[in-house]
């Protein structure tokens, strides 16, 4: 019985011992290399921290269902809506946040957004 648990221990304690050391191949460390998916998922992340112009930023909203809420939403969170009694005639995108109401905030910066030249999402 002392036998057995003596050369557990033994066995337990130098897998153990080899579990800590980094692989080894001849006399140099094992490189361990990234699966392909990891290096894409790296650019994605990348392109994402990219800050991206206003203009592509709202162009990217228009790819969201014209009159929804959520489309509203993304031009909300390029312009913080800042909505006045009496706002004054939109002259600029920006000024669009003024409007009080949902559906004339959302009309109005359609109307510019739409109007705008196409630019590259790159």
């Amino acid at each position: 019985m002392r036998l057995a648990l003596a050369s557990s221990a033994v066995l337990m304690s130098a897998a153990s011992f080899a579990q800590s050391d980094a692989p080894m191949v001849g006399d140099k460390p094992l490189v361990q290399v990234k699966p392909r998916g990891m290096a894409k998922h790296a650019a994605v992340k990348q392109a994402a921290a990219k800050p991206q112009s206003t203009a592509v930023r709202l162009q990217g909203c228009l790819d969201i269902d014209d009159g929804t809420k959520e489309r509203l939403n993304c031009y909300d969170e390029v312009y913080k809506p800042a909505p006045k009694d009496k706002a004054p005639a939109a002259k600029s995108v920006a000024d669009c946040r003024y409007a009080k109401e949902e559906d004339e905030r959302l009309a109005c910066f359609n109307g510019f957004v739409e109007s705008m030249p196409k630019l590259p999402k790159g």
